[in-house]
Order: C-alpha cells, then structure tokens, then sequence
C-alpha cells in the first residue's frame, strides 16, 4: 500500500491504539482475503492500453470498503520482477515515506514484514503476513492479526507472469484493500484507484527497467 495514500487517509480517520507486538490485533480481518488470485480479464481498449505503456487501474467499491487494482507491463522477466517484490530490505530506499521495512518471521511459504512509515511527524507501523507463491505466479498478504497494527485491515496480493500481449515483458496485477480506523470520505475511495495505485505500483516498474 502506498505512504502516500495512507497519509491521506490516516489525516481523516479517527485515532485508535498504538500498534503492538504483544497485544493481538482488534479482529481476524474485515476484509476479503485473497487465497487463490486469477488473472484479470481486459478489454480490447485495455490491452491497447498497456501496449501503449500505461498502466490499466480499476476500483471495485464493497458496502463497507473497497479496493483499487493496477495493471501493468514491465520490461523484464517475471524473475527480476520477483526479485524485487522479494527485497523488503531495499523498500526503504525505494518507497517515499517508508522509513523501515524488516522481515520478521519467516516458515515455508509464508513470510511475515514489519513496516514502519514516518507521516505527518508520527509514526505508522504495521504487520503483513505473506504467503508467497511464486511459483504459481502470485503472493497474498494479508494483517498479521497475532500484532496489532496501525490500520484496521490489509488485504491483496501481486500477480506476476510473461505478458500476453508482447515478447520481454512481464504482467504484474497488484490489488489492495485498504481499512483504516473510523470514518473515510467516498472521495479518499478514488484516490485509491488514481494516484494511490500509481505510487503503489510504480516502483517495481521503475526498478526492473531502471
């Protein structure tokens, strides 16, 4: 998830308890889970789209929340593309307002990621427990709910496969639900799908092809 829309959102919803390594969290999830991902399905003006280098972003709204979906092609390989949604030590130095980023835990398929995000001067930490299957293209996350976290809730996953669409490209889809403590206003929700996706996505691009 990106700083940038945590910030916004965090500057809008009501405070709740400092996160913890000791207390659980609050519930076991509000938020769908992402078990088994499947690929998007695009339409023509979409895959146009992504031919001509931009990414595909969509917003699907729940009752209670909603969650933004990016699309894009990346120049490179699934493998250097996994290579770096793998490196959380290097995410500091590459996601703005990320100030740490640490694995703390770590048995079979499962890896589980401390993030600590400095914004507005106060610090946001929270805990995502990943199952990671790359080899079958994708990794789920969702809250470690054994800690409590800074944010309510935390669902998604990233995709990652040769692109349909053309030879030395790789497709990554990345989708994330996004719950913060109290009220968020209906115009936060489009952020998600605009500038939060962006930020959230753009820098595995700019890694692989950089």
């Amino acid at each position: 998830m990106t700083p940038l829309l945590l910030a916004l959102l965090l500057s809008l919803s009501s405070p709740g308890r400092a996160a913890s390594t000791t207390s659980p969290h609050p519930h076991q999830g509000v938020a769908p889970k992402f078990t088994t991902p499947s690929k998007q399905t695009l339409t023509a003006a979409e895959e146009a789209q992504l031919l001509a280098g931009t990414p595909v972003r969509r917003q699907i709204r729940y009752e209670t929340g909603g969650r933004g979906i990016s699309i894009m092609d990346v120049k490179g390989t699934p493998e250097q593309v996994w290579a770096v949604i793998d490196d959380y030590g290097s995410y500091p130095g590459w996601i703005d307002m990320l100030e740490e980023c640490e694995v703390y835990g770590r048995s079979g398929t499962e890896v589980k990621v401390r993030f600590k995000l400095k914004i507005m001067g106060k610090d946001v930490e929270y805990y995502i427990d990943h199952e990671r299957r790359a080899d079958k293209g994708y990794v789920t996350w969702q809250l470690d709910y054994s800690r409590e976290s800074d944010i309510d809730d935390s669902t998604g996953y990233w995709m990652v496969y040769p692109s349909p669409a053309r030879e030395g490209y790789t497709r990554v889809e990345y989708t994330v639900d996004l719950r913060l403590k109290g009220w968020v206003p209906g115009f936060v929700e489009d952020l998600l799908a605009n500038k939060g996706l962006e930020k959230a996505t753009g820098w595995v691009k700019l890694q692989v092809e950089g």
